[in-house]
């Protein structure tokens, strides 16, 4: 059974990434990149799906005695290939062992749902994405280290590997890893054999396209479809188990250095970091948001993937279940401004060259999401023998609202590109003919009604927000040609600002009420409306700011004092096109931090941020929302579109002085 999402912890090589939680389990991993088909996916179903422990074999009293496995159970391979060892129980290498003076004790034979306890303590090793957990047994304490080597290094080639070193820390403890592995989603069951490599055997398991190669320094053998080792570490012992992804029509992958991978990745990490210009009181929380980010970012392309997973649902057993896996243009737009903000120009840079090559030459048809290396084609379409994270289904992979229109999503393109003129990024011409392109696209559509920022799934309407945005893409555009010895028709584009900010006072604000409205004519709220005073479209201390701040408040906070995107209606189809509720949305409370803030609340701004800080996890990842029922982050994880606010807002309060909590 899956861990609750927060338990996971996030490594990863900025192709792809694994969760790993408390227990050891690595229960999602998709292998070369996040896109790819999982090969470990016990996340959204259960230990059949795949997984990767490796944790205290915990002894157990002696029972009475297990019969033989038969012959019949194990996977055996094709002719001409050698098998794994068939190991009946009384083969296995398990010993009688006292314990604590009180009988026989031993260790359970394996099955796949024997999970090892939770580890006591985890923790990154500094400002990196290593991950460490630490085990307290009865003979001693053991770490594992979780790592991926970034790729493309000068000492590293170019397929993923995860390494896992388990270390003695005092005492002696026994120790298991149990490996299963199932290609394309769970459903694949590969060919796993034994390869001779000079004086080293190695385990390779294959299926189709691809092969995924275990080495380690600790004996294997077969059991169930499971390929385990149990092994005994002491005081100072590191024993190093390595999984290395390779096409299945090459030869075997080179055999990994594990501590020499551990120092070039620490390195990479420590230097990276290094980079970052913030030296503010929300240091630790805004490098771990920066080096997440890093971390969903696809290194060949610069593109930026929403979070590295699918499905993980917004409402625990219902129907909102998306894949996350792809670059959302807005995500990925506040991202390098977080980036750039923060010190980051290089990888600011990487994306303005994706986004360029993705558009292409149709921004006309521009696309609110694109794969991460600039892909259209984002089919959805579900995975049905996946029973999904805590019975939530359907499992989707692929997005259908690839081909939605989103008019905000304009506005957001254009910001980032003005950001990145405005700080001195190196001006490219094709940057400055697609916001050309933009504008003159948005000129004609800016009135269309669409799916908005929430990719709604009902009908289109006339979303406030999308206007609002509509009016950045063209205020923006006229600063940059105010400030640049650049022709262009300045009076025609001011008439447009002027006109679209016009229809959103009078059509989407409510009078009556003092706030604007989620769309054109309706009396819903959405906290989206947050960002009018962010952007500029009014000044903070315009009463319909401020009454829009108050009735979000009012009417879109849990209990507990996070923010609702929109009402949702229970069991009945709602606003957006679906039935069930969601938590709230972790995004939107950071922007009611910055909102306060900005009408000069300070001081509610800074608890409301304390609290958002509270609920990341202990190793410092946010879920994209908070069910405030159940007190557990939902939704998929980690979400990059909840830690660029928190490095937002982590900014903003900055600059306002004081220090936290006062």
């Amino acid at each position: 059974m899956a861990a609750r999402i927060e338990d996971y912890a996030l490594i990863g090589d900025m192709q792809t990434a694994a969760l790993v939680s408390r227990d050891g389990a690595v229960d999602w991993l998709c292998l070369p990149r996040f896109d790819s088909p999982a090969v470990f996916a016990g996340l959204l179903g259960t230990d059949e799906h795949g997984f990767w422990r490796i944790g205290p074999a915990e002894p157990v009293p002696v029972v009475e005695e297990e019969q033989p496995v038969e012959a019949e159970s194990f996977a055996t391979a094709p002719f001409g290939a050698e098998p794994f060892e068939t190991v009946p129980f009384e083969a296995a290498p398990f010993e009688t062992v006292p314990f604590e003076d009180s009988g026989e004790f031993r260790v359970l034979p394996p099955t796949a749902a024997a999970p090892a306890p939770p580890a006591a303590r985890r923790r990154y090793r500094g400002d990196s994405l290593v991950l460490e957990q630490e085990w307290d047994l009865p003979g001693g304490t053991v770490r594992v280290i979780d790592f991926m080597p970034p790729r493309g290094l000068p000492e590293r080639g170019a397929v993923p590997q995860m390494i896992r070193i388990v270390e003695g820390v005092s005492g002696q403890a026994r120790m298991r890893s149990a490996l299963r592995m199932r290609f394309s989603y769970g459903r694949v069951v590969p060919w796993v054999h034994r390869v001779e490599d000079g004086e080293q055997s190695r385990t390779v398991a294959v299926a189709g396209p691809d092969s995924v190669w275990l080495d380690g320094e600790a004996e294997t053998y077969g059991r169930n479809l499971t390929t385990y080792a149990d092994f005994t570490v002491s005081e100072g012992d590191r024993i190093a188990f390595a999984l290395t992804w390779q096409p299945s029509h090459l030869g075997a992958p080179d055999q990994p250095d594990p501590e020499e991978a551990l120092a070039t990745t620490e390195e990479f990490w420590r230097d990276w970091v290094a980079q970052c210009t913030y030296q503010g009181p929300y240091r630790e929380a805004v490098v771990r948001s920066l080096i997440t980010l890093k971390a969903l970012t696809y290194a060949p392309t610069g593109g930026i993937v929403a979070a590295p997973t699918t499905s993980l649902p917004e409402d625990i057993g219902g129907v909102r279940n998306w894949d996350y896996r792809f670059t959302w243009l807005r995500d990925a737009t506040i991202t390098l401004s977080s980036l750039l903000r923060t010190g980051y120009r290089d990888e600011a840079r990487a994306w303005r060259e994706w986004l360029l090559r993705a558009v292409a030459g149709d921004p006309e048809n521009l696309q609110i999401m694109y794969g991460i290396a600039g892909e259209r084609e984002l089919s959805e379409t579900t995975l049905d023998w996946l029973p999904g994270y805590e019975n939530s289904v359907p499992v989707r992979i692929g997005n259908g609202a690839a081909d939605q229109l989103q008019l905000d999503v304009y506005g957001e393109v254009v910001e980032a590109l003005h950001l990145a003129h405005m700080t001195g990024l190196a001006r490219n011409d094709h940057a400055h003919m697609l916001q050309l392109r933009l504008i003159s696209w948005l000129e004609q559509h800016w009135n269309d009604p669409d799916e908005g920022i929430w990719e709604v799934r009902g009908p289109r309407r006339h979303f406030v927000h999308s206007k609002v945005m509509a009016w950045v893409a063209v205020d923006r555009t006229i600063r940059m040609f105010e400030q640049t010895p650049n022709e262009g028709p300045l009076e025609r584009w001011r008439e447009l600002r002027d006109r679209i900010h016009e229809d959103v006072c009078e059509h989407g604000y409510d009078p009556d009420r003092n706030t604007f409205t989620q769309s054109y004519g309706s009396k819903e709220l959405d906290a989206s409306l947050l960002l009018i005073p962010q952007v500029g479209f009014l000044p903070p201390d315009d009463k319909r700011v401020i009454g829009t701040i108050e009735a979000i408040q009012r009417e879109l906070m849990t209990p507990d004092g996070f923010v609702l995107r929109y009402p949702t209606s229970g069991g009945e189809e709602g606003v957006d096109g679906l039935p069930g509720d969601e938590g709230a949305f972790l995004a939107c409370s950071f922007w009611l931090a910055d909102d306060l803030a900005m009408i000069g609340r300070v001081g509610e701004a800074r608890e409301l941020f304390d609290k958002l800080l509270a609920i990341r996890n202990d190793v410092g990842l946010l879920a994209e929302e908070w069910d405030p029922r159940l007190q557990r982050q939902v939704g998929n994880f980690p979400q990059a579109f909840s830690h660029v606010p928190l490095i937002d807002t982590a900014l903003r309060l900055t600059a306002c002085g004081g220090l936290p909590g006062l």
